[in-house]
């Protein structure tokens, strides 16, 4: 469920022209700003992006950008995104310059559906000219970048379907790929977990369980380590509950020292229209506070407004 839903009715030139407003002139009035665009959808805000140039003759982005700074820009600039064009975005600045943002990569490459990622791919091209897969090989390496080639493909089985012959087999081929023997078969785990439908892999990892005595998180744990390991421990928590998986990544933004606000902002402007509330709930019930509370206390100014707008609500 979401918390960012849209207004039933709407006119995109009034809307427009208050955001004209609120730039306008000395001084910024930010609240406005955050009122507006929380109550639009992603859709309707893309309205409202035409309106203000078909009817002001200005670019709303471009007079966004020159008011606001910061993380508060970051977020309602991403708000501002299509939401498939925010996922290229991303996935090009976790590639970009020196370092990469691995962590960026493994989330939105395990969390997306096969038609999110056949729109990624598409628009990644269109957007840089080079394809996803071509960065990603020439960005990462090994294992990990087979992982992640593979999840790029959007190639995922996504029936119904369990096979439980199969689901037998492919938990004793885990467990012979790792477990059972010294080394690990890594090629294995990546063409089990990378292609099976979501009920089947549920039903392998129970039967895991019953082999090999512990759970298949705990296996990975133990045979992988680095990249390699935190991309097949998002796969497997995205195919069993992919709103604890994001109330896990938006836990780990906040807690301790420092917050990483690009999980942070990513997590909560491209979940914000599809399962924010079901994160909330996750949240609560793994960390025994709010999701709320959390950003309360670790935001603050405007872009913890916004962030809590996007959050929706106490729990």
């Amino acid at each position: 469920m979401a918390t960012i839903k849209g207004v039933s009715s709407f006119s995109a030139e009034q809307e427009a022209q208050a955001l004209r407003k609120a730039m306008k002139g000395f001084g910024t009035d930010e609240d406005a700003i955050i009122d507006i665009l929380t109550k639009l959808n992603v859709s309707q805000r893309q309205q409202v992006l035409i309106t203000y140039k078909s009817t002001i003759g200005r670019d709303l982005i471009d007079d966004l950008k020159s008011e606001l700074s910061g993380n508060f820009e970051r977020v309602i600039i991403g708000m501002m995104t299509p939401t498939t064009m925010y996922d290229v975005h991303e996935l090009k600045r976790a590639m970009k310059g020196a370092g990469t943002d691995e962590g960026c990569l493994i989330e939105i490459l395990a969390s997306r559906t096969n038609e999110e990622i056949r729109r990624i791919n598409e628009t990644y091209r269109l957007q840089y000219g080079s394809s996803l897969e071509e960065d990603i090989v020439s960005d990462t390496s090994s294992m990990f970048r087979r992982v992640l080639v593979s999840l790029a493909t959007g190639n995922r089985d996504e029936g119904m379907y369990v096979d439980d012959a199969l689901a037998q087999q492919d938990a004793q081929c885990l467990y012979e790929a790792g477990e059972k023997k010294w080394g690990t078969d890594e090629v294995q785990f990546m063409s089990i977990l990378c292609t099976r439908n979501r009920c089947h892999l549920l039903r392998v990892f129970d039967v895991y369980r019953g082999i090999a005595n512990k759970d298949i998180t705990d296996s990975i744990k133990s045979e992988m380590s680095g990249d390699l390991e935190d991309a097949l421990l998002a796969v497997v928590k995205c195919m069993r509950n992919k709103p604890a998986y994001f109330a896990e990544r938006l836990y780990k933004s906040m807690k301790g020292l420092g917050t990483d606000d690009n999980t942070l902002i990513r997590v909560m402007v491209s979940r914000s229209e599809i399962d924010m509330l079901d994160i909330r709930r996750e949240f609560l019930t793994m960390y025994g506070k709010s999701l709320y509370s959390f950003i309360k206390g670790d935001c603050s100014g405007d872009y913890r407004k916004v962030l809590l707008r996007l959050c929706g609500g106490e729990d």
